[in-house]
């Protein structure tokens, strides 16, 4: 689940509103089936009262529109934009596309091993550079990815180990013969313009840990942080609580500015009460983030002490702006003097890592990627317009059904249910459909929908479980605090054998907390479960 940036819904403002929307498009279009009573039974709940639904469904062998409310109004999706996204990138890039960061001496290397010259990392928007492979190669995914847990108030990490891919890179740099550089080691970062990510930091096309630090909280208030480096510290004075007493942690500054330069530190301070039960995830540690503001910076940190570890000494300093200035001509490395690279696992697996744990930044990632791929694109604007145009022309989807203003659904991205329901029927005739498919949460068993199990109430629903694969979308905003928009959209493969393609969204119900979040959430997950059994 992603919830868009839920800690600063202050900043956020949204002209469109919930009036606005009941007004867009007819409750049951002619040909169509009425909803059934299940399903406004749930839509009718006090909580959603002033809301707006909106709902899709299509038997996709036939075509058929099943059921349809509000289905050519502008609703706001949230992160079931990523359908889009991902989609238009595989199909783009290809399922078994494996991103290569290569490395390269700039100089001559003498007899003792001395390289007289720099070192230079070209950025190829490798996601996860080898810091999620799994014994097996798959990328390891956590059904509560730490991207989201300031939001969420702790995550899950996973196992392998964030620098795994640097150092790699570094011990092949040795192993060519590199035991000391004389010049500066300098991260290529020129694979697309740097954009701003939601007033967070500026995108740039290289990655460690998925550009954040994790802040590990374990009882007794013991804090610890990963990955290490001399790029960015954390110094602690969280306190042990009595139980009963109220959570505070806090993270200053939680957008550190000072990536780069020496003495970077980032401070958790606040209490944590005895006997408290971390979050969705019940078990420690307990997880909080400080985002890596300058990916270039720290990166060339993190790869001069991975050189170190390797055995090879390095003459500048470590901690230090990336020193861009000192690139060759983009595009101008010879294949000689290649020292080193690292391959990814194929595309497939980042499209599962964006789509299940709702990944904004590799959904920005995948949109750039599939711009530079589809005509050389290099900002997001033109990316954009690519994506636009692959939409308008092979899906055949009207451009006055979408407004997307970035890769991962931020703000007022919206979209018709008729678009995304066009989207998903067309992605099904495509030969990248499987990886797609398979990219999806799976209801009751991973990724965003690991958890909406909440069918004991009624039994006959319990058979849904892993037969609904599909992108989930949250969009928190204020003030008032609302729960601006709530979307579930994909495939269900009914009782009856049919599939289905589907889309469901509420859009304007007031909220208190992150519970009330959850609770539209399981509700939506309830709704594809009627639609399970009842088709």
């Amino acid at each position: 689940m992603t919830l868009h940036s839920m800690n600063r819904w202050k900043r956020i403002c949204l002209a469109m509103t919930a009036a606005a929307l009941a007004g867009c498009g007819s409750s049951t279009p002619s040909g169509t089936q009425p909803i059934p009573a299940e399903i406004t039974n749930v839509m009718q709940k006090p909580a959603y009262k002033n809301a707006t639904w909106t709902m899709q469904v299509i038997d996709l062998a036939s075509g058929k529109v099943i059921y349809a409310q509000n289905a050519t109004a502008p609703t706001l999706i949230a992160s079931v934009r990523k359908l889009f996204s991902v989609g238009v990138a595989l199909n783009q890039l290809g399922p078994d596309h494996r991103f290569v960061t290569p490395v390269y001496r700039q100089g001559t290397v003498d007899a003792a091993g001395t390289l007289n010259g720099n070192l230079v990392l070209v950025a190829s928007g490798d996601l996860a550079m080898g810091g999620r492979t799994n014994p097996d190669g798959t990328l390891a995914i956590s059904s509560f990815d730490h991207n989201e847990a300031n939001a969420l108030g702790s995550a899950v990490l996973t196992a392998p180990d964030p620098l795994a891919g640097y150092d790699a890179l570094a011990a092949q740099v040795a192993a060519a013969g590199i035991k000391r550089v004389t010049g500066e080691v300098v991260i290529d970062d020129r694979l697309f313009q740097p954009f701003n990510y939601r007033d967070e930091f500026d995108v740039r096309p290289i990655f460690v840990n998925d550009d954040v630090v994790d802040v590990i909280v374990n009882p007794g208030a013991s804090v610890d942080w990963r990955p290490k480096s001399a790029a960015f510290s954390v110094q602690s004075s969280l306190q042990a609580g009595a139980q009963g007493s109220k959570l505070e942690i806090d993270l200053t500054p939680e957008l550190p500015a000072c990536i780069g330069a020496p003495n970077c530190v980032g401070s958790v301070t606040g209490n944590l009460p005895a006997g408290f039960v971390p979050p969705y995830t019940n078990a420690y540690p307990l997880i909080r983030t400080f985002r890596i503001t300058e990916p270039s910076n720290y990166a060339r940190t993190v790869f001069i002490e991975a050189l170190a570890r390797a055995g090879v000494t390095v003459a500048a300093a470590a901690v230090g702006a990336n020193p861009v200035a000192m690139l060759p001509a983009q595009n101008s490395y010879a294949a000689s003097t290649q020292v080193a690279q690292l391959v990814s696992q194929p595309y497939s697996e980042y499209a599962k890592l964006v789509n299940k744990v709702s990944y904004n930044l590799g959904a920005e990632i995948s949109l750039m990627l599939f711009g530079l791929a589809a005509n050389g694109s290099t900002t997001r604007a033109a990316a954009l317009a690519a994506e636009q145009n692959v939409l308008s022309t092979q899906f055949q989807i009207p451009a006055a059904d979408l407004h997307f203003i970035d890769g991962s659904g931020g703000g007022d991205t919206t979209a018709t249910s008729r678009a995304v329901t066009t989207l998903l029927t067309g992605m099904s005739k495509q030969a990248t459909f499987p990886s797609y498919f398979d990219s999806l949460p799976v209801l009751g068993v991973d990724g965003s929908l690991s958890f909406v199990t909440n069918f004991e109430a009624d039994p006959t629903l319990a058979g849904a479980k892993a037969q609904v694969h599909a992108k989930t979308g949250t969009y928190v905003g204020g003030p008032p605090l609302t729960l601006k928009g709530q979307s579930l959209a994909g495939y269900i493969d009914a009782k009856s054998g049919r599939r289905l393609v589907f889309i469901v969204v509420v859009n304007g119900v007031p909220i208190k907390s992150l519970d009330d979040v959850i609770s539209a959430f399981q509700d939506e997950g309830t709704i594809a479960a009627i639609l399970w059994k009842l088709q």
